[in-house]
């Protein structure tokens, strides 16, 4: 009679050593070894954490070389942004082993995947050592924001933030029949636990649509079940006058992402919810004239202009515009992209302003007339209370209303 014996297999992956292992680790099945007597003994495999995605930041001095990696984790309990230190032990290749220079991955953008030692900071990003650095052939974007239409394709509409060039963006993705989709807990959901106001950070492409909106397909995203975004039009602006009478404010500013106006009257009553930047409810009296506010409203509007509708919910903000009346003039000081205010339209200069005129200035025009800024204007202004010490001072317009010969007839 033979004696039983066992066979122990153990087997040692070095990610930094072993591309091809490395770069499949995260996917790989831990295999079972027989050891003779029909008993199973489990192979030790060391996974090596690792993060997808773009070089968002390099730094190269006299602490050492690091790179930013933004985009998402191969493994739940991997870091979606991470920054690595790269040092001579780090290898940087292709997915066919060849060395890449590090430099060429920045400037043509690569994707890659990198693997990085388990000991990584607590700090938000995490800091860690790079291992590999593994260059994709295939190429992704991504967007941030919220889901703003579940269509009835099961495509969805994403209005937020491109996650590598900051600007704004929004996009139709249409969900590959692989797709992962994770929720803020990394775990798995439908397609159909999606639902319109969700925030999602999802990555597309390579191929992306020339439509508008631009259209592209996802395989990997992840899903916030737990908040779903209040989806109704709004504005972000300044309270330019109260009417006590009516029980209304007019507000002007900047339509929000999801639509509104930039210049309305709102009724304000008891169902209005009114809160601070915390949340922490307050009273009708918060609502002060030069006041900045976050407004939420119905979509049914009355046809005037300005519009009017009921305001939903109020955020009032800590801090207040400044408001100014004058004449637009002529002056050597103000450069391209600025205005010269004459405070008051006198012939005191000590009190007068520099108006930066940017993308976000609400300018209105007086009924019928031009919304070119020029000069002779009579306007009211409301710009922001930081100011250069300079003479004259140097501010951002927020609001500029052209009243023509009539004052600040239009602000009320």
């Amino acid at each position: 009679m033979k004696k039983p014996f066992k066979v122990l297999a153990t087997a040692t992956i070095l990610a930094m050593a072993a591309i091809p292992a490395a770069a499949f680790a995260q996917n790989a099945q831990t295999p079972l070894i027989s050891n003779g007597n029909n008993e199973a003994i489990v192979n030790q495999v060391k996974v090596v954490p690792g993060t997808m995605g773009k070089i968002t930041n390099f730094v190269n001095d006299n602490t050492g070389k690091f790179i930013t990696v933004t985009g998402r984790s191969l493994a739940p309990t991997d870091q979606s942004e991470i920054i690595l230190s790269i040092t001579k032990d780090t290898k940087i290749v292709d997915a066919r082993g060849n060395k890449v220079a590090l430099q060429k991955i920045i400037d043509d953008q690569k994707v890659v995947k990198a693997f990085y030692n388990p000991n990584i900071t607590k700090s938000l990003p995490a800091r860690g050592t790079a291992l590999t650095l593994v260059v994709q052939d295939r190429d992704f974007s991504a967007i941030k924001g919220t889901v703003s239409e579940v269509r009835e394709d099961g495509s969805l509409f994403v209005k937020g933030t491109d996650l590598y060039g900051g600007h704004q963006d929004e996009i139709i993705l249409h969900l590959d029949s692989k797709a992962s989709i994770l929720d803020q807990n990394h775990k798995a959901i439908e397609a159909g636990d999606i639902k319109k106001g969700m925030s999602i950070e999802a990555f597309y492409g390579p191929a992306v649509a020339m439509s508008l909106p631009a259209q592209s397909t996802t395989n990997y995203m992840v899903v916030n079940t737990e908040e779903i975004a209040d989806l109704s039009p709004g504005t972000s602006g300044i309270i330019t006058n109260i009417n006590d009478k009516t029980g209304s404010i007019t507000v002007i500013g900047n339509a929000m992402e999801q639509g509104g106006t930039n210049y309305l009257v709102l009724h304000v009553d008891q169902d209005t919810e009114i809160v601070d930047e915390n949340g922490a409810a307050l009273t009708a009296d918060a609502l002060k004239e030069n006041a900045y506010i976050d407004a939420l409203y119905g979509n049914v509007m009355a046809m005037s202009y300005p519009a009017q509708t009921h305001a939903k919910k109020i955020v009032v903000k800590a801090s207040e515009a400044v408001k100014a009346e004058g004449t637009i003039s002529t002056s050597e000081r103000a450069a391209e992209g600025q205005v010269y205010l004459n405070v008051g339209s006198d012939d005191k200069t000590e009190n007068d302003i520099i108006l930066n005129i940017t993308d976000k200035t609400v300018v209105l025009p007086a009924l019928g007339g031009d919304s070119e800024l020029k000069d002779g204007m009579k306007v009211v202004v409301y710009h922001s209370p930081i100011m250069t010490r300079s003479l004259p001072g140097i501010t951002n317009a927020e609001v500029v209303i052209v009243s023509g010969d009539s004052g600040n007839a239009a602000a009320e």
